[in-house]
């Protein structure tokens, strides 16, 4: 009969609960058993950033902007919105250091109320009619509390379902964590959708779009005990005690791994850059330029986030036939295709702007359910777990944070071809770094 663990006296009420539920087992945990906590815990957090995105095409500009025309508004509601992924660094910094200091548990736990908490602090913003412009600075804070959770959250679960799959299956375990993605589109996007439609437009704008926002707390709530879950299992402390998933001195790593951190970043250009331009930034477009209602549209966005699920899921069928770099390979070929021809879809009318959002979400499909943790292998052991969280802060900053704002920026002042070229330089990005790295040929077999 197994032992009861010894309760780490850093561990927080919640992970000792999770602790128990595994002193009397007798099973291994297993890989589904991981990647249903990974799911979650990966909705959970696209969830908060979904909400957030929606809200700055749909909300900010008139209620933290209205002294401005509407595109201005939106811009700024975009350069607000890359303040989190700029904020990301320093909250790994932080929380690697609670990680060493204080544990697993305490670390998650803070981060993920920090997230939850920075996001339902955002549902009860002032408009600038009630505080003039503190309403931005506020808005400013919120969001970099956002960023600052979301790089303290980083739970090495990736890491574990990767190092628990089948060696013929890792391609398919590879693509579960992306998943989070389009599931957190879906449920932003249906419930924006609802309030929409049920309310007049200045119900929505005075009160209705925070609903949302408070949602969060219980999505956030269910996550963090399916994440305390796992990171309690001997499994995943039996790595962490030897160095597979314990947390290295960042600056250390990022002096001594530079060369593997900064292949790394760039090798997801492609699916980072793709990603807003098939989430956030049309979303900006239609409503600012082609008058389109944001009913319509975000179910639009809602099927092709469904594309996107299938489509990342046969990424995983398919990187276990031929291997992860075969397939971010072609399909960063293929969407540097689809960038010459995406803005005359996106300015081609409903007809085009469903095939726009399907072809996209099923080349981002494919692209992005393989490009998380795609060197990660390449790390030595004792920097991999730190290593791979510098590697998604530098890939999200680089390829996605200033995305919708260089998007709209750019199309706004040149016309949407401008934004066909700015998708093609990520998909070179992505060529570039592939070619530079030989090695992972080997290692993604």
């Amino acid at each position: 009969m197994t032992s009861a663990p010894t309760a780490d006296p850093n561990s927080t009420p919640l992970e000792q609960d999770a602790q128990r539920l595994h002193a009397h087992g007798h099973h291994k945990v297993r890989p589904g058993e991981i990647a249903i906590g990974v799911i979650i815990g990966r909705t959970s957090e696209f969830f908060d950033f979904f909400v957030y995105a929606i809200a700055s095409v749909l909300v900010f500009p008139q209620f933290v902007f209205p002294y401005v025309d509407a595109l201005t508004g939106t811009l700024y509601s975009f350069a607000i919105f890359a303040l989190a992924f700029m904020a990301r660094p320093f909250g790994t910094l932080l929380f690697m250091w609670i990680d060493r200091e204080h544990g697993r548990g305490v670390k998650l736990t803070i981060a993920l109320f920090l997230l939850g908490g920075s996001t339902m602090a955002l549902a009860l913003l002032p408009s600038y009619a009630q505080v003039g412009a503190l309403s931005a600075v506020l808005l400013a804070l919120f969001r970099i509390g956002q960023g600052i959770a979301l790089g303290g959250a980083w739970d090495g679960l990736p890491s574990l379902l990767s190092l628990n799959a089948p060696r013929d299956r890792r391609g398919w375990y590879a693509m579960i964590p992306q998943l989070g993605a389009p599931l957190g589109l879906i449920v932003a996007a249906a419930l924006f959708a609802y309030f929409l439609a049920i309310l007049t437009p200045e119900d929505f704008l005075a009160w209705g779009w925070r609903y949302p926002f408070f949602v969060v707390l219980a999505i956030n709530v269910v996550a963090l005990f399916a994440r305390l879950r796992l990171v309690a299992t001997p499994e995943f402390e039996q790595l962490f005690e030897s160095r597979e998933l314990q947390p290295s001195p960042a600056f250390q790593t990022l002096f001594i791994e530079w060369r593997t951190i900064v292949l790394g970043a760039f090798a997801p250009l492609a699916s980072f850059a793709l990603f807003h331009l098939v989430t956030v930034f049309p979303l900006s477009w239609v409503t600012l330029y082609a008058g389109e209602e944001p009913v319509r549209f975000l179910m639009i966005e809602a099927g092709g986030a469904v594309v996107g699920v299938l489509a990342i899921m046969a990424s995983g069928l398919i990187a276990d036939r031929v291997g992860r770099r075969p397939v971010l390979g072609v399909s960063a070929a293929l969407i540097a295709v689809y960038s010459g021809f995406a803005p005359q879809l996106l300015n081609a009318g409903r007809i085009g702007e469903v095939a726009y959002m399907v072809t996209g979400f099923a080349l981002l499909g494919l692209a992005f359910g393989q490009s998380s943790g795609v060197v990660n292998a390449s790390f030595p052991t004792h920097h991999r777990y730190t290593g791979a969280a510098i590697v998604a802060n530098s890939a999200w900053l680089l390829g996605a944070g200033f995305a919708p704002l260089v998007a709209l920026f750019l199309a706004s002042r040149f016309g949407l071809w401008s934004v066909g070229a700015y998708l093609l330089s990520g998909a070179a990005c992505t060529l570039a770094a592939l070619a530079i790295n030989r090695t992972w040929a080997a290692k993604s077999a």
